[in-house]
């Protein structure tokens, strides 16, 4: 018995032991990986300024601008598709009913033809199929009267025109089908930039948005300056004009000549009959302002930047496009310097944003998404240019 507890004491220990060094083991191990890759980890991304931020939003609402264009394009192309379409098929439809009458008026002369006796009674089987290859045959033409040879005739040329039409039917549904497509895509562009705009937006902290706010403060500072400028520039210019008027009539007095008509300041007839329709452009669109932004919109509750402008001018009797890249094109170009109450004043260089100036450097518009109809600086965005849609 006593050898047997000597064997038994040193194989006690030895189950102690053992796991014991396994543990440190692994610890150690565990202990030397972190260490290895936190020594060998890239360092995080800097986080992004608020500048950056901020022309990455601005930039991102821009391409959003683009893209509402592209979708009002489309859909404006779609819906004339649909309409020619819709003109195409019904025509299509009338031809064949005429096509089914006039089959009809030919079986009925073939009929009376066999019940005299003077066709063969398979006839019936070519008439059957197709009316216009029996009526072919010289022989039956010859038998005919000329008011059953025009019919033939008619018959004839109305395949032509109902296949022709069918063709071009074809062809549209085709059109509209891309159009469609088009109008897909450029939807799909819009909330895809939207939705960047706004995870940028959502993941800066409190302190970050109270800076960016102070940006966007700056940015309007500076824009109404330039504004202010602008309107001093313009008032001075219509000063001079005033006095170079009165000047030249006081001339025209002491020679006892007759005033000269359509100059001077006073308007002519051109001038007077824009500056009304100015006039109702403007006290439309202030109607609208605090109403939202929203892509595609064309009112009455909510607009987009060319669809308040084409809204507008709608009241003053002028049909302007849908896009802001068509309505760039409608009446005479202006300068910056030159504008007058109701022009349309283009923002970037391709052409994404309009707004309608309303005097001393400012305009009404429709400026992007979560933001309202407002009056602000045209200089708040680069201009590209200015027309005078009448």
């Amino acid at each position: 018995m006593p050898a047997l507890a000597s064997h038994r004491k040193p194989r006690t220990r030895v189950r102690t032991t053992t796991p014991a060094v396994g543990l440190t083991t692994a610890a150690l191990a565990s202990v030397t990986l972190l260490s290895t890759q936190s020594a060998t980890a890239a360092p995080a991304a800097p986080r992004p300024s608020i500048e950056e931020v901020q022309k990455k939003v601005d930039a991102l609402y821009r391409q959003a601008g683009t893209a509402t264009q592209q979708y009002n394009k489309a859909k404006t192309a779609s819906a004339e598709q649909r309409s020619k379409v819709d003109g195409l098929l019904e025509a299509a439809a009338k031809r064949a009913d005429k096509l089914n009458e006039t089959r009809r008026e030919l079986g009925n002369y073939a009929a009376a033809q066999y019940r005299s006796g003077s066709i063969a009674p398979t006839a019936t089987f070519f008439l059957a199929d197709d009316p216009q290859s029996y009526f072919d045959q010289d022989q039956l033409m010859a038998r005919m009267t000329s008011q059953q040879q025009q019919a033939v005739t008619d018959f004839r040329a109305q395949q032509k025109e109902a296949a022709a039409k069918r063709v071009e039917a074809t062809k549209s549904l085709e059109t509209l089908t891309e159009s469609q497509a088009t109008l897909r895509t450029s939807k799909q562009q819009v909330q895809t930039k939207l939705a960047e705009a706004r995870t940028l937006l959502s993941e800066l902290t409190a302190e970050e948005k109270a800076r960016l706010a102070e940006l966007e403060r700056r940015k309007e500072a500076e824009a109404r300056r330039k504004a202010e400028e602008l309107a001093r520039q313009q008032a001075a210019a219509k000063e001079k004009a005033e006095q170079a008027a009165k000047e030249q009539a006081a001339k025209e007095e002491a020679s006892q000549e007759e005033p000269a008509t359509g100059t001077g300041t006073g308007g002519t007839g051109s001038d007077s009959g824009y500056a009304t329709k100015a006039g109702k452009v403007l006290a439309f669109a202030a109607a609208q302002i605090g109403k939202p932004y929203v892509w595609g919109a064309t009112g009455p509750s909510s607009y987009d930047c060319s669809g308040l402008t084409q809204a507008a001018w709608r009241e003053a009797g002028v049909d302007l496009p849908r896009t802001t890249w068509d309505q760039v094109e409608v009446g005479t170009r202006v300068a910056t310097a030159d504008l007058q109450p109701g022009d349309l004043v283009f923002f970037y260089d391709d052409i994404s944003h309009v707004g309608i100036y309303k005097g001393d450097g400012m305009m009404i518009h429709a400026p992007k998404p979560g933001a309202n109809v407002r009056e602000e600086s045209i200089y708040y965005m680069p201009i590209y240019g200015s027309v005078r849609p009448a």
